[in-house]
């Protein structure tokens, strides 16, 4: 089977609230895969549910491997030594620490410290080799990034790649669109409780992607424009400001990004 995880019509209430209300995607095996939605729109339940860390009301999940789970808001005891908690969830999963990987991660640089003494940063790497230390096929990450230093963000990115390249299947939820665009191979977009778009970002970007910011630099400054015809908006500003005898010194235009995207969808744009 080519899927690691199946989720069909999967559905979630809190007392009144219907939070989500028949979510269907699936996740490839060795794939880096983004669950996206604004606070809300089921994201973190939808995830939790899959994690098993939450019970559901209807519909099924089908996890195809091993898992592994790095949540946003773990935490350990104050005095633990990360070395001390390697090996306490190492027995727990009755393995043995796997000591290139710890290496990988930086963990020795940090061993001496107790929990409470260290970094965001630190506590992050700390987390992954948790979730790490079974070897699963399937690694769930909550904000992975979220705390995160430039240099951080770079390591734990290439981190993940590595996963991915060594056959793993990788699932993230994140708010970080560039982090997004960086990592993910597909992605599913919640939107009042169901999926609203699943698919590649090229995919949505060729969806959406019509849509242009033009900007048009003078000596008075800077105008902009969106538009779905490039050709036509910058014929007719062109013209009037030749007409006007206003001198262009630039044109500059952009394309729709996945964060413009993805606020169209969760806005309820047309998907």
């Amino acid at each position: 089977m080519t899927e690691a995880v199946i989720v069909r019509g999967l559905t979630k209430s809190y007392g009144a609230n219907r939070v989500l209300k028949g979510v269907n995607f699936t996740v490839h095996k060795g794939e880096i895969f983004a669950l996206l939605g604004v606070n809300g729109a089921g994201k973190t339940t939808a995830l939790e549910c899959a994690e098993g860390l939450r019970s559901y009301d209807g519909g099924q999940i089908i996890i195809n491997g091993r898992a592994g789970i790095q949540l946003q808001s773990a935490s350990l005891q104050a005095c633990i030594k990360p070395l001390e908690a390697v090996n306490l969830f190492a027995k727990w999963n009755k393995t043995s620490p796997d000591k290139a990987m710890l290496q990988s991660l930086g963990i020795y640089e940090f061993a001496s410290k107790k929990y409470a003494e260290l970094s965001t940063g630190q506590k992050r790497r700390l987390h992954l080799a948790l979730a790490l230390i079974a070897d699963p096929d399937i690694i769930f990450l909550d904000e992975p990034s979220a705390g995160l230093d430039v240099e951080g963000r770079i390591c734990l990115h290439e981190r993940i790649l590595a996963l991915k390249a060594q056959g793993k299947t990788v699932i993230l939820a994140s708010h970080d669109m560039a982090e997004v665009e960086a990592l993910c191979d597909r992605i599913t977009i919640l939107r009042d409780g169901v999926a609203a778009f699943t698919g590649t970002i090229g995919e949505l970007t060729k969806k959406f992607g019509r849509h242009y910011a033009v900007h048009i630099l003078t000596a008075a400054g800077e105008d902009s424009f969106e538009t779905d015809d490039i050709s036509g908006t910058l014929a007719k500003k062109i013209a009037e400001y030749a007409a006007d005898n206003v001198e262009i010194l630039g044109v500059r235009t952009d394309r729709g990004t996945l964060e413009q995207h993805f606020m169209n969808i969760a806005r309820g744009g047309e998907v």
